[in-house]
């Protein structure tokens, strides 16, 4: 099974969604961005790395939304609640739109469809919401934690 991480970045109480340009069967759909664990990566690394690729800015990743979600072939999805350290999301890689929404505008945009039960967790968890740090964890921007 391979991990597939996401990040839900947050910014005054809204959360940061990216439309898909590819491929084709996602293109059009919304996602929280981010990526495959890649071998020898925690999945804080993978979405670090992912973000900065995908749109050009560094993040804090926090807590962990509670479940996964398969995805097709042998995926699995993990999603986590992060904050801004430095930047301005950019759609660089894989997205031509971004769209900042509110947890109760989440049904505004046509999610992924594999996306769907993961967005109606983190909409449902007001205690994930508000966490932005996991204690014990070495929150890093750095590629290595």
């Amino acid at each position: 099974m391979t991990v597939v991480v996401a990040a839900a970045i947050g910014r005054d109480g809204r959360y940061l969604a990216a439309r898909r340009t590819k491929p084709d069967w996602a293109a059009g759909r919304w996602e929280f961005p981010g990526g495959k664990v890649e071998a020898g990566e925690t999945e804080e690394q993978a979405i670090i790395r992912e973000i900065r690729e995908e749109l050009g800015v560094e993040i804090a990743v926090g807590a962990r939304v509670p479940g996964e979600w398969p995805l097709h072939d042998d995926l699995v999805l993990h999603l986590y609640v992060a904050t801004l350290v430095d930047g301005e999301p950019q759609p660089l890689d894989h997205h031509d739109e971004l769209r900042w929404l509110a947890p109760d505008e989440f049904d505004e945009v046509a999610w992924l469809p594999s996306d769907r039960e993961a967005v109606r967790e983190l909409a449902g968890d007001a205690s994930v919401l508000r966490s932005e740090r996991v204690t014990g964890w070495p929150i890093s921007t750095a590629e290595g934690g």
